[in-house]
């Protein structure tokens, strides 16, 4: 693990490129007046913050190109994913609230409400990446039960994600609940995905030594369950899917499990 100063250098400079990705994606959502975009560039501001950690290091570690393939595996096929998804759809609902509540002017304060934090919080993400590159212990096996729970966290999320859009490309699923394949067992597979992925980063940084970072899946286990995931996504949702309502009393939210009877 290098000094205090060399670390503390290193985050800075990966907060420092958080922010100004996050700046120059706001620049492009004032053109576009679509803020959702943002979901897009989510897990590119974490992957740049971790390529600036490992130019900034002196010498980084030995899990250095373990740390950045799994990362830039995550951050492409989630950028790609969500890109596709949303193309040609205009601005998320979700985001049209935020820019309802704050009018006038929401052009102007996205920059701090949206993408300032954005960038904030994908930096505090991405501070495993950190730990994990700064250890110069030897690869263990903790090494590998954390490059395992990430691949599959990545496996799975893809999968949920591959599932879901096979599913609403078909006409005659216009309305329907998912319910099959992995959604089966639990409301969000694609979230629980994330989730693994960032406990399996967090595993790589505790056995290079950086114990100190498990503030970056504890934050993105907060934002999947309590803010940006499955609270918000479900707030409203039965409301405007009715048959949801069963499909909430038979599965999982998070966490898979095997299916429940309805009361």
């Amino acid at each position: 693990m290098f000094d205090l100063n060399t670390m503390v250098f290193a985050a800075v400079c990966g907060l420092a490129a958080s922010l100004f990705l996050a700046f120059v994606t706001w620049l492009v959502s004032l053109v576009r007046r679509d803020v959702s975009i943002v979901d897009s560039m989510w897990s590119v501001l974490i992957l740049t913050a971790g390529l600036v950690y490992a130019a900034v290091l002196p010498d980084a570690g030995p899990r250095l190109a373990w740390v950045l393939a799994l990362a830039a595996l995550w951050a492409a096929r989630l950028a790609g994913y969500i890109t596709w998804r949303n193309w040609g759809d205009g601005e998320d609902h979700r985001y049209q609230a935020i820019r309802a509540r704050n009018q006038p002017h929401f052009e102007y304060k996205s920059l701090y409400l949206v993408f300032g934090l954005q960038g904030v919080l994908a930096w505090i993400v991405s501070l495993s990446l950190l730990a994990a590159l700064a250890g110069s212990q030897a690869m263990g096996w903790l090494d590998a039960c954390g490059i395992a729970v990430c691949v599959f966290g990545v496996v799975f999320e893809a999968v949920g994600d591959g599932q879901l859009a096979r599913f609403r490309a078909r006409p005659e699923n216009r309305g329907r609940v998912m319910d099959s394949g992995l959604w089966r067992y639990t409301r969000h597979p694609n979230y629980f995905g994330e989730f693994c992925v960032w406990w399996g980063f967090y595993l790589i940084a505790a056995a290079a030594g950086g114990w100190w970072s498990i503030v970056s899946p504890l934050l993105m286990s907060v934002l999947l369950l309590k803010v940006s995931g499955v609270t918000l996504l479900e707030k409203d949702i039965a409301e405007r899917r009715p048959a949801y309502r069963d499909y909430v009393a038979r599965t999982n939210a998070f966490f898979p499990g095997a299916r429940r009877d309805a009361a």
